[in-house]
């Protein structure tokens, strides 16, 4: 080897990543940055937020297996490819630039994509269910490094985000999420809303329901959730401690709607049984949006002849269409004062203490971690 190539493998840039070996078997690996493709940018991560589904895959309960983990994040442009000049929504973009990347792709090939359903795009996580020894290595965010393939939507983050760079960093999932689903099943002015987990996705939902001009009612079972759901503008809260059965729960949310149940459901809980218990909730003719229940497998009791003697509309939402991440960062920005959108993300932690990070978040002590790297 010469003298120069030997000089240019030891001024490499590397960065590391976190890999999921096994359930609940996290390592650190470390890999040379890559340069971009024409078409794609390399940043640095800024930060990256522990969802929920994290938690799934970490525990061996999620399809996703043996990858790099992260997907909620915040990044700084590093390296644009040479064919790139602007975001996904054409504002120019240069290195230094924070931007937001959906994470997840859509091909633009496949039978979905072809049917304009891009939120069902057939080859969705190609990138993040890649082995880390595959180039360009980064494929996920919990890292020092993220790769944004060419066909990874991302947007530019809007000045009125630059101070509130965790209120930006949850964009891409929480919220993206909840406007498309919302927009999914439809939220009407003056309608109750009943929403079940005041989780990241729970308090998203119901500051978009208020902002709809819904009366909103948030179940949930922790001091902490409760509080942050009154601070999101839930008009009520239940205390599934206090009520302690199905039948108190539907008998306070019917004194709510005078006898009458809840126009919209949206469960964002995770959990089974809260998909039985929000047909009991809503009224007849209601609309029902599940999201929270993302793992097969998980199985519970179920009388298809209330819900079909309910008329109740089933809507149910796992990604989005990637514009979506858009319109997510506009309405942050527009609204980014009139709700406590810092206490969304309430913990920070060092990329190195992922372990710790993951514990607090299932033991449910915090909302929702932030990992931050350490260069």
């Amino acid at each position: 080897m010469s003298s120069e190539s030997r000089m240019a493998d030891e001024e490499a840039e590397t960065g590391e990543l976190v890999y999921l070996n096994g359930p609940r078997d996290l390592e650190f690996r470390e890999y040379e940055v890559p340069d971009p493709e024409p078409d794609a940018v390399v940043t640095e991560v800024v930060r990256s937020n522990v969802c929920g589904s994290e938690l799934h895959v970490w525990k061996g309960d999620h399809p996703l297996q043996d990858c790099v983990l992260g997907h909620e994040a915040l990044c700084r442009v590093s390296d644009l490819g040479e064919k790139v000049e602007t975001d996904s929504a054409g504002n120019p973009v240069e290195e230094g630039d924070l931007v937001a990347p959906v994470y997840f792709q859509t091909c633009q090939a496949c039978e979905f994509c072809r049917r304009g359903e891009f939120y069902a795009c057939d080859n969705d996580y190609e990138h993040t269910g890649k082995s880390p020894d595959i180039w360009p290595h980064f494929h996920a965010p919990w890292a020092t490094h993220y790769y944004i393939y060419p066909d990874n939507h991302f947007y530019k983050i809007p000045a009125e985000l630059e101070d509130n760079l965790n209120v930006a960093a949850a964009a891409n999932c929480a919220l993206s999420q909840v406007l498309f689903g919302i927009e999914e099943v439809g939220i009407e002015y003056n309608d109750t809303v009943v929403v079940q987990g005041a989780g990241g996705l729970g308090l998203n939902a119901t500051v978009v329901a208020n902002e709809y001009g819904a009366e909103t009612i948030v179940i949930d079972g922790v001091d902490k959730r409760l509080e942050q759901a009154e601070a999101f503008g839930a008009d009520h809260v239940i205390d599934f401690r206090e009520l302690d059965t199905v039948a108190a729960r539907k008998a306070r949310v019917d004194e709510i709607t005078d006898g009458v149940g809840a126009d919209v459901g949206i469960e964002v809980a995770g959990v089974p049984e809260a998909f039985v218990e929000g047909i009991d909730l809503l009224r007849k003719g209601g609309r029902y949006l599940t999201m929270g229940n993302v793992r097969p497998g998980h199985e519970v009791d179920f009388d298809p002849g209330k819900l079909t003697r309910k008329s109740i509309d089933i809507t149910t939402a796992v990604e989005y269409d990637p514009w979506v991440l858009y319109d997510a960062l506009q309405f942050l920005a527009n609204t980014i004062d009139e709700y406590p959108y810092e206490r969304l993300i309430d913990a920070e932690y060092d990329l190195e203490d992922i372990e710790e990070a993951l514990e607090a978040s299932e033991n449910r002590d915090l909302t929702r971690a932030t990992l931050i790297p350490s260069r």
